[in-house]
């Protein structure tokens, strides 16, 4: 009798633990969808020059104080993919999405959607 005692405590674990990953990852979810809504809302097309591309810890890019302070302690030391562009006459260094990452080609003229300091997409090439 007291193996089904611990079979039977075992899953009601297991069902304990599965219930809060549910009501962790739509809380996760809503967070993703208020962030989304927010890039969307504030991105802007641009014509940028891809100077150089390289995934790099944010700690060690060239980006200002309050950006790295702003981003979350555990992607400060994780590599991130960076993009250093000149945008009309100055030098910036950009964040990235991944997808966008891949595609985005170097020393070319690209038209891109922007949120800030973060690339969203690729609207065109220039060759």
């Amino acid at each position: 009798m007291a193996i089904w005692q611990i079979i039977l405590i075992v899953l009601l674990v297991i069902a304990g633990v599965l219930v809060g990953l549910y009501f962790v990852g739509r809380k996760l979810q809503t967070k993703m969808d208020q962030q989304q809504a927010l890039i969307n809302q504030h991105k802007v097309v641009t014509s940028i020059l891809v100077i150089d591309k390289k995934k790099e810890k944010i700690t060690k890019a060239n980006l200002p104080k309050m950006v790295v302070d702003q981003v979350p302690k555990m992607y400060r030391f994780r590599k991130m993919p960076l993009v250093k562009a000149k945008i009309g006459p100055q030098v910036m260094t950009l964040l990235c999405d991944d997808k966008v990452f891949k595609k985005l080609p170097t020393k070319k003229m690209v038209k891109v959607e922007l949120a800030g300091i973060f690339i969203v997409g690729i609207k065109s090439v220039k060759k």
